[in-house]
């Protein structure tokens, strides 16, 4: 009945609006409809949260700077549009260990949650497997086919799951390969094998790789465990080595970096927080807003407003060319027109 009377209330104040806006001048009216979307947006999901508080448990696969900004985004952006009385947060952090997530996420289930918010593949595969009832976003998924075993997907999950996606556009980095190095001539792909999503990434971007002419060696590691050495052999046999979005490579980037860099061998990564640690350049998205835009599609979950079983994957709006300035003084290159310095912390 709660339910009830929260959509009740934020109808009648839609049609509220509506009937005052249709009295004034037409032209400042859509003025001030354009410069107010946000604000109404956050009135109407306050008002459909009335008298009703939300649960939402967080599960994040690792620490590490990108997974932490889109977090940091969701919480944020869902806290101002139900009111911060109005939604608790229970945020875990996995470390790195599958295991974990599913502990974490049944644990989740086991509290009744209103909704789930799945940070990496891992998770989302956990949540996903622990629930068909809980609404589950995931964020930070780079291909949702690929993640849950989907074929021929279209954009849609179904069921009780959804969420955003951080894919940036493969051809255009593999691009970046050829803009930086047009002199190269081998490229290794280095990442975890247990991430499905890295597979996809190194998959396509050797295609594109091979169709510019660059030969390419794939370097799968199963954990943090052998990455150093797996690195060491991928330096020894590459001119450049590229870095998919790959959550065991960002939070060991230091790793990656210290046998690369003494060895004048270039590194091109899918994200910023890799490029910060280890890379040349990227094509990044902002993290802390893919948590945004996962935290919009939350609110019109737990207010009804929409139905989780039909919304589409969302994607970042806008992806930058970033490079990390000290790597590139390092190595002695010099940045590409149209890059943006990185900022390191």
């Amino acid at each position: 009945m709660k339910k009830l009377f929260a959509l009740m209330l934020a109808v009648a104040m839609l049609l509220t609006l509506t009937a005052c806006g249709a009295s004034g001048d037409t032209a400042e009216t859509t003025a001030a409809a354009a410069e107010g979307t946000t604000a109404a947006a956050a009135e109407t999901a306050a008002a459909a949260t009335a008298g009703e508080k939300y649960v939402v448990g967080v599960c994040q696969l690792v620490p590490h700077d990108a997974l932490d900004a889109a977090t940091q985004g969701f919480v944020d952006r869902l806290t101002e549009l139900l009111g911060e009385d109005n939604v608790e947060f229970d945020v875990q952090v996995a470390a790195g260990d599958s295991a974990t997530c599913a502990n974490i996420v049944n644990a989740f289930v086991a509290d009744e949650v209103d909704l789930i918010m799945a940070n990496a593949t891992q998770a989302l595969q956990s949540a996903a497997a622990a629930t068909a009832d809980i609404p589950i976003l995931g964020t930070s998924i780079t291909e949702y086919g690929v993640a849950l075993g989907i074929e021929g997907f279209t954009g849609t999950v179904g069921g009780n799951v959804s969420g955003t996606s951080d894919l940036a556009p493969l051809d255009q980095q593999a691009q970046m390969v050829k803009d930086w190095f047009p002199d190269a001539e081998t490229v290794g792909l280095l990442y975890c094998s247990a991430e499905p999503n890295s597979q996809y990434q190194v998959d396509t971007v050797q295609s594109y790789l091979e169709e510019m002419g660059f030969t390419c060696t794939q370097y799968p590691f199963a954990d943090s465990n052998d990455l150093q050495a797996v690195t060491q052999t991928a330096a020894d046999n590459s001119d450049v080595i590229y870095v998919p979005t790959d959550n065991t490579v960002a939070s060991s980037a230091g790793i990656v970096d210290g046998i690369c860099q003494p060895a004048g061998v270039p590194v091109i990564t899918g994200e910023e927080g890799i490029c910060k640690g280890c890379g040349v350049a990227t094509l990044s998205i902002s993290y802390y807003d893919l948590g945004v835009k996962t935290a919009e599609m939350a609110a019109q979950v737990l207010t009804g407003e929409a139905d989780i079983s039909t919304m589409a994957i969302g994607y970042a709006d806008n992806f930058s060319p970033k490079y990390n300035a000290a790597i590139c003084e390092a190595l002695g290159i010099t940045p590409l027109e149209g890059y943006e310095a990185v900022t390191l912390d």
